[in-house]
């Protein structure tokens, strides 16, 4: 089953011109509880691996869940995110590469105490003998191991939330507040970015921004990848629920029957407090840079 993002339930370019110059496009995966294959585009399904490149390992300090411990011993990165080109419109995938996959150290690291996330690009076809998947590690925390999800891919147009100018929200602060008074629709929660696990667009961020800067080019880094913890929550699903999952509203309430839990957090992650890991990237060197950042409400 495809998974459709209603249609816009106003024109946001209409009645904020000033935000067409702003607008992103992005790509929702819309995971779903599956059994992908390593052919397939996926969220934390098996990985088309070449057998003959050693299965990463993570080389970074990482600690207990919501712990100062370090946890001791090798510990081999598990599957967040593959997606052939042909299911990411719009993304820029690297000449030669047509495959891309995220995985990520399943404890946290780092002051912000989050997965370490690391991103491979390369050529399906270029492919032949495959590795096996290898299962996560014993006592990796559950809520940082994906479930093996298939994937609905689904290009859709954003516009900045967090990341709106302060000049253009003050200009446009009044009218956003006239439109929620006559129409019920929240700017925030209901037009400007998608949520859920995303390509592209802009990131699903909770608290304010926090943009890494590349290293090489000491620019602002581009947005690569979202991995959010629900697809939606008690706010944004009125809008960005998938027409195929409206049927699991049940009394206005998306969470209150089985099939709509399953559609909120189908890969079963919860990252801190229902927060989320973004990966960047710097499309502007050849090397391609990786950052990330998390944040929870």
């Amino acid at each position: 089953m495809t998974r459709r993002t209603p249609p816009r339930p106003v024109d946001v370019e209409t009645l904020f011109p000033e935000l067409r110059p702003l607008r992103r496009e992005a790509v929702r995966l819309h995971p779903r509880a599956g059994r992908p294959s390593r052919e397939d585009s996926s969220v934390g399904g098996p990985l088309l691996w070449p057998a003959d490149e050693p299965w990463p390992v993570c080389d970074g300090e990482h600690y207990e869940r919501n712990g100062n411990t370090p946890y001791e011993g090798e510990v081999r990165l598990v599957p967040v995110v593959q997606v052939h080109s042909g299911d990411a419109p719009g993304i820029p995938f690297p000449q030669g590469c047509d495959l891309l996959q995220v995985l990520w150290c399943p404890y946290d690291h780092d002051e912000v105490r989050c997965p370490l996330p690391r991103v491979y690009w390369r050529s399906a076809r270029a492919v032949d003998a495959v590795e096996a998947t290898p299962p996560p590690h014993a006592e990796a925390p559950a809520a940082y191991v994906p479930h093996p999800c298939a994937v609905h891919p689904e290009q859709v147009t954003e516009y900045p939330g967090q990341d709106l100018p302060e000049e253009l929200f003050d200009a446009l602060g009044g009218r956003f507040d006239q439109l929620e008074q006559e129409t019920g629709w929240h700017y925030q929660y209901h037009l400007a970015q998608a949520p859920g696990i995303k390509l592209g667009g802009y990131p699903g961020w909770t608290q304010e921004p926090v943009w890494p800067e590349c290293g090489w080019c000491e620019q602002r880094m581009d947005h690569l990848l979202t991995v959010a913890s629900w697809e939606y929550d008690g706010a944004s699903w009125r809008s960005w629920l998938p027409v195929e999952d409206r049927p699991t509203v049940d009394g206005g309430e998306p969470w209150c029957s089985e099939q709509g839990r399953a559609a909120q957090n189908p890969a079963g992650l919860m990252l801190g407090d229902s927060g989320g890991v973004y990966v960047f990237e710097c499309w502007s060197c050849p090397e391609r840079p990786v950052g990330h950042w998390f944040d929870c409400p």
